[in-house]
């Protein structure tokens, strides 16, 4: 991870292949690409690196000035924002007639000429050269042609960042060593407060906060410090169920969401603290359970739920009924910790770190194999294995086969016989002996000839 790395911000109107572009800079398909103009709606940040050089890339929400909505005019103002803090811009048009909103663009960077790289995109194969090259007309000292989709003129333009970018500045903040970064992943039904609590754990509005659903489209990235531990939080697109998924744009964000999973320490599902749970937060959990990934419950809009007018006993009472309704309809997840929060005012957000903290600390423990096994042979003598002639199964011995996820391996003379009762038993006391309360634990019996 890095700080103080310069920033390159890709601003254009709606559908000139920002995302695109940004994709081919970063050679990993990391911004949702789609013919549909406005797909990008929050800035999309990452970490760029060219011939040893990293600077922090931006893909920005298209600047649409025709037929606007409130959404649209939030993209704007966000766009706006993000171009002033930017060390280089590059303005993406489009080969062919420059439009309102291009116009609208250039007089809007004119004060930012000097930190300015001006490209006309899908040119591939000399394409539209003719009528690219009438843009120097807008007073342009210099015009790349590039095709974000093809990587016709890709490594002039990288040249020309490089060239044109200051990395003096810049340092690298970890090394082998220190404490690893904590990468939590927030997901959810969409308007449960998710980019509400980004933008509150990372200091700044790199989301779009809004009433509409479906707001958040690709996965923002941000990082921050808290009490000297270093994190990264994903605010992602809200799921909904597949019945109300009707646009490709929405299929690919709830795709993009659930993937988010396997990027992530820690999944923090929020709740809508007024509305309950539904399926799809179960689902959720479910796909987190499996992947072996922590899971905080958020239950947001806590204060909604409870007023200043109550007593503690009261409020604790509450929380406490919330609390089991939770635990009960998620079946096997009680070592998932429920926190009431307030993401608009901040309640109960550092639980949710301290929390966060403690279960990374679980997630990377890892158990010798000598203790593994000396804790197996109690556990074997308080609950001995079923010894009926088709029942019975000898356990031999039990490693850990890796930590985050956290794996054990449980070798037996007969596989076939062991129940999954047994299983769970030996899950539970893995989980409530070796230190693994907070989190999901994976055992998995194997078949050994070890005599």
């Amino acid at each position: 991870m890095h700080k103080n790395l310069p920033t390159v911000v890709i601003a254009g109107r709606p559908n000139t292949g920002k995302s695109t572009l940004f994709n081919r800079l970063l050679h990993k398909r990391r911004a949702i690409t789609d013919p549909t103009p406005g797909v990008t709606r929050d800035p999309i940040e990452a970490d760029c690196t060219i011939e040893g050089k990293t600077f922090r890339l931006i893909d920005t929400g298209g600047f649409k000035l025709a037929e606007i909505e409130i959404i649209d005019k939030l993209v704007v103002e966000k766009t706006k924002i993000t171009i002033k803090k930017a060390d280089l811009i590059i303005l993406l048009l489009e080969a062919g007639d420059i439009t309102s909103e291009d116009e609208e663009l250039i007089d809007l960077l004119r004060p930012h000429k000097k930190k300015l790289i001006t490209a006309v995109n899908k040119t591939e194969g000399g394409r539209m050269f003719a009528d690219a090259w009438n843009i120097l007309s807008y007073g342009f000292e210099k015009v790349l042609m590039i095709s974000a989709e093809h990587g016709d003129n890709i490594g002039e333009l990288e040249q020309e960042i490089i060239k044109r970018l200051d990395f003096s500045k810049a340092i690298e903040i970890f090394s082998e060593g220190k404490e690893k970064i904590i990468r939590i992943a927030l997901l959810g039904k969409p308007n449960t407060g998710k980019s509400t609590l980004s933008n509150r754990l990372i200091g700044a509005n790199a989301s779009i906060v809004s009433d509409i659903p479906g707001t958040t489209r690709d996965t923002v990235e941000g990082s921050f410090r808290w009490k000297s531990r270093d994190f990264i939080i994903l605010d992602t697109a809200g799921i909904r169920r597949k019945t109300k998924v009707t646009e490709n744009i929405e299929y690919y964000s709830v795709n993009r969401a659930i993937k988010t999973i396997n990027d992530a320490d820690i999944v923090v599902l929020m709740i809508d603290a007024e509305k309950g749970l539904s399926d799809q937060d179960k689902k959720i959990a479910a796909l987190a359970h499996d992947k072996g990934r922590g899971i905080i419950m958020a239950l947001n809009k806590w204060d909604l739920i409870t007023d200043t007018s109550q007593r503690d006993t009261q409020q604790k009472n509450i929380f406490k009924k919330a609390e089991e309704k939770i635990h009960f309809q998620f079946g096997q997840m009680e070592y998932a910790p429920v926190i009431p929060v307030s993401a608009k005012d901040g309640t109960g957000v550092d639980k949710i770190l301290s929390t966060a903290v403690k279960m990374y600390g679980q997630l990377n423990t890892q158990i010798t194999t000598s203790q593994l096994n000396q804790s197996l042979e109690k556990w074997l003598q308080e609950s001995p294995p079923p010894s009926g002639p088709r029942t019975r199964f000898k356990v031999k011995y039990a490693v850990q086969k890796s930590a985050n996820p956290v794996h054990f391996l449980i070798f037996t003379s007969r596989t076939q016989a062991v129940s999954d009762s047994y299983v769970a038993y030996l899950r539970n006391r893995i989980r409530k002996d070796l230190g693994f309360s907070m989190i999901p634990v994976m055992v998995e019996v194997k078949s050994s000839s070890k005599k």
